[in-house]
């Protein structure tokens, strides 16, 4: 039901997230990012209870592959659940239980791993990873190149109905979190968002650390 891509960028240290799948709202249920720490990906038929545990182990100091191997070797419902992990090091880690759906797929590289199931073909996570590397522009663009690669691939084995796009970068927050919940067309729909968020992005940081030197809203009633 799922096809996803989770990086970290390896000069800046950011991590990011895209996800897209036939069911509502992916993003929301699915995708967890953590400033400094690392991110993960609960996907297949997903828990998202389990993205925070593993968080919280990558906090603690574990890697990303010992932090999942441990999960796995305790979480008694592992067999359903498809889960990416990157670490603050570029560690990362997967696991496809075998009650995973459909086609599945994986491709795991330093920095980088991607994953689905339920696919047109099991080469889907592989060329998420390749365009990524691949592409250039900010870390969202080449998240962005990401996805259309994969859809270009055959994506999933029907049609894809939400998606989703996320960046922590060491602000404190994703200072991008972009998602289409239900539509015919997800991933259009996505570069729409990212062409109007992406030229507000830094804006819409210094909003939040530092006011005084943010621009203004340029808004009726913003009189600054």
């Amino acid at each position: 039901m799922t096809f996803s891509l989770l990086v970290r960028d390896e000069t800046t240290g950011a991590f990011g997230s895209v996800i897209s799948s036939s069911s509502p709202a992916v993003a929301a249920r699915c995708v967890h990012l953590r400033d400094g720490v690392g991110g993960v990906h609960s996907q297949n038929v997903t828990d998202p209870r389990l993205g925070p545990k593993l968080l919280d182990l990558l906090e603690r100091g574990e890697s990303a592959a010992d932090a999942l191997a441990g999960l796995v070797a305790v979480e008694p419902t592992a067999d359903w659940r498809q889960l990416l992990v990157v670490d603050a090091a570029g560690g990362t880690a997967i696991h496809s239980g075998g009650r995973a759906l459909g086609v599945v797929g994986e491709h795991v590289v330093p920095n980088a791993v991607a994953a689905g199931n339920m696919l047109a073909t099991p080469q889907v996570p592989q060329r998420l990873v390749e365009a990524f590397f691949a592409a250039e522009g900010s870390l969202e663009r080449r998240l962005l190149a990401a996805y259309r690669a994969a859809m270009a691939e055959g994506g999933e084995a029907g049609p894809v109905h939400s998606a989703g796009l996320s960046v922590v970068n060491g602000s404190g927050w994703r200072v991008t979190d972009l998602r289409v919940d239900w539509s015919e067309h997800p991933f259009e729909d996505l570069t729409d968002l990212l062409d109007v968020w992406e030229p507000q992005r830094d804006d819409y940081v210094t909003r939040g650390l530092d006011p005084d030197a943010a621009p203004g809203y340029g808004v009726p009633g913003d009189d600054r």
